[in-house]
């Protein structure tokens, strides 16, 4: 009689499928299934092309300018960054050249290379994926596993359509219990990186469980995936359900016909066994969780928007106490401030994190009737996302409170296209990152839900955005 398999977790199974060879040192080949490419590959290309290789599966990569095209415009020649613009269109040329398909600039398809994923249907449940960007944690929502990779292994990942990497531990994050009213998959993640540190999922998977991750929509899901690496974590996962399947039914490269029902039975095996073990679990309160604010250099330094910026002295040691203390300096803030008395200079929404429909719809609930009394920004994460918007009217509703309609990309998340705050400048970002200098020399980035963006927008600081919805 054949032994029963050992309960398996969803992590596992996905990874002894795609093992190729394990190395005596610790490290294993893994299979690549989707690779997907943007305009900071650039160089991985010029690299493959100077040693005389070819992708070895340009079939299963697909790419998409989105880190140094401009948002104000969709004409390349108007980008001013001579090394940006040799990015932006070398990308549709190295795509021609090789047979990797591109959504480039003028393509309704193109967007942030984490947006358009997982809606083209790229992206499904129990596959490999690698980027060259470590936020690629973002599919996992979708029951995959997915990861960052660097410059030097995009390279090998075209020729090879493999992987070298360390197999890393795993740790089960439960959300028990519904969320309450204002509270989001941003809020989640920021409240979870605030109990367990930035490093606190350092050498681990993080799979979201519960609850309270089963009640949120993909949009939601993609978010708390999207953040894991903030969490210190090499990935995040969630496990597909219905709201997985309906999600992905019908996208353009998802399976069709026949191929989805044997996808479908492949997909429904994934979940985590009964009975597995994780390397780490911890459990977190739906109901606990309050819109969240980040106050300082770190997404760990994040707190409820109804509490008060916290005293470095309060700190357990001396190291995190003088830590707290230079993030409170550069920020500009000071133990003991409500965080509802933080004033803001800008907005931005947007991001691989949080420029999704339900995003905008969120921040134009709040947005409605209401004006900006800063500078704010929109903007979408590809152009479906954008067209959609427009079809609903949120585009009208945000230039009627004054906020800015742009064009889709990564844009002040990260700067590398030029667009970035002032030195000190103060802004409510939906991104993901709030290190020093992330969004320009300087700049005090604060991390926040887009609802709460939107709040911070036409307040001038930060509000409880269940008040201004109630």
């Amino acid at each position: 009689m054949a032994a029963t398999a050992a309960p398996a977790t969803m992590f596992e199974k996905i990874w002894r499928t795609h093992v190729v060879v394990d190395r005596p040192d610790g490290y294993t080949l893994l299979y690549v299934d989707r690779h997907l490419i943007h305009d900071g590959s650039y160089f991985a290309f010029q690299r493959l092309k100077g040693r005389g290789l070819k992708l070895r599966r340009p079939d299963l990569s697909f790419g998409t300018p989105d880190h140094y095209m401009p948002t104000d415009t969709r004409r390349k020649e108007d980008i001013a960054n001579p090394d940006s613009k040799r990015m932006v269109t070398g990308l549709a040329i190295n795509g021609a050249e090789t047979g990797v398909t591109v959504f480039d600039i003028g393509d309704r398809r193109n967007g942030i290379v984490h947006v358009v994923g997982p809606e083209q249907g790229i992206t499904q449940p129990g596959i490999t994926l690698v980027c060259g960007d470590s936020h690629t944690s973002t599919h996992g929502a979708m029951g995959c596993l997915a990861f960052g990779i660097g410059q030097s292994e995009v390279m090998h990942v075209m020729a090879t359509q493999c992987v070298w990497q360390k197999k890393p531990k795993t740790m089960r994050v439960d959300i028990d219990g519904a969320l309450g009213f204002g509270v989001t998959g941003k809020d989640v993640i920021l409240a979870i990186i605030a109990k367990i540190g930035a490093a606190g999922g350092t050498g681990h998977v993080l799979e979201y469980a519960g609850s309270g991750i089963r009640a949120l929509s993909m949009e939601g899901r993609l978010t708390i995936c999207n953040m894991s690496i903030e969490a210190g974590g090499r990935a995040g996962m969630i496990a597909p359900d219905d709201a997985t399947y309906e999600y992905l039914a019908g996208k353009p490269y998802a399976p069709k016909g026949a191929d989805w029902d044997t996808a479908m039975a492949r997909w429904k095996a994934l979940p985590t066994d009964s009975g597995a073990t994780f390397d780490t679990e911890i459990t977190l309160s739906g109901p606990s969780i309050a819109p969240m604010v980040t106050f300082g250099t770190s997404p760990e330094d994040a707190v409820p928007v109804t509490d008060a910026v916290p005293d470095p002295s309060t700190a357990a040691d001396a190291v995190k106490r003088e830590g707290l203390a230079q993030a409170l300096r550069y920020m500009g803030v000071k133990p003991g401030t409500p965080i509802t008395d933080i004033r803001i200079d800008r907005v931005f929404i947007g991001s691989c994190t949080n420029s999704r429909i339900e995003d905008l719809r969120a921040a134009a609930a709040v947005a409605k009737g209401r004006k900006a009394v800063v500078p704010s920004w929109i903007v979408p994460g590809s152009g479906i996302i954008k067209e959609q918007a427009e079809a609903e009217g949120l585009d009208k509703i945000f230039k009627d409170a004054g906020f800015e309609w742009r064009e889709t990309g990564c844009s002040m998340c990260l700067g590398t296209n030029g667009e970035i705050g002032r030195p000190e400048e103060r802004i409510a970002s939906t991104s993901n990152r709030n290190f020093v200098g992330r969004q320009g020399k300087g700049v005090r980035t604060h991390l926040v839900s887009p609802a709460m963006a939107a709040a911070a927008a036409v307040t001038g600081h930060f509000a409880d955005v269940r008040k201004l919805m109630a």
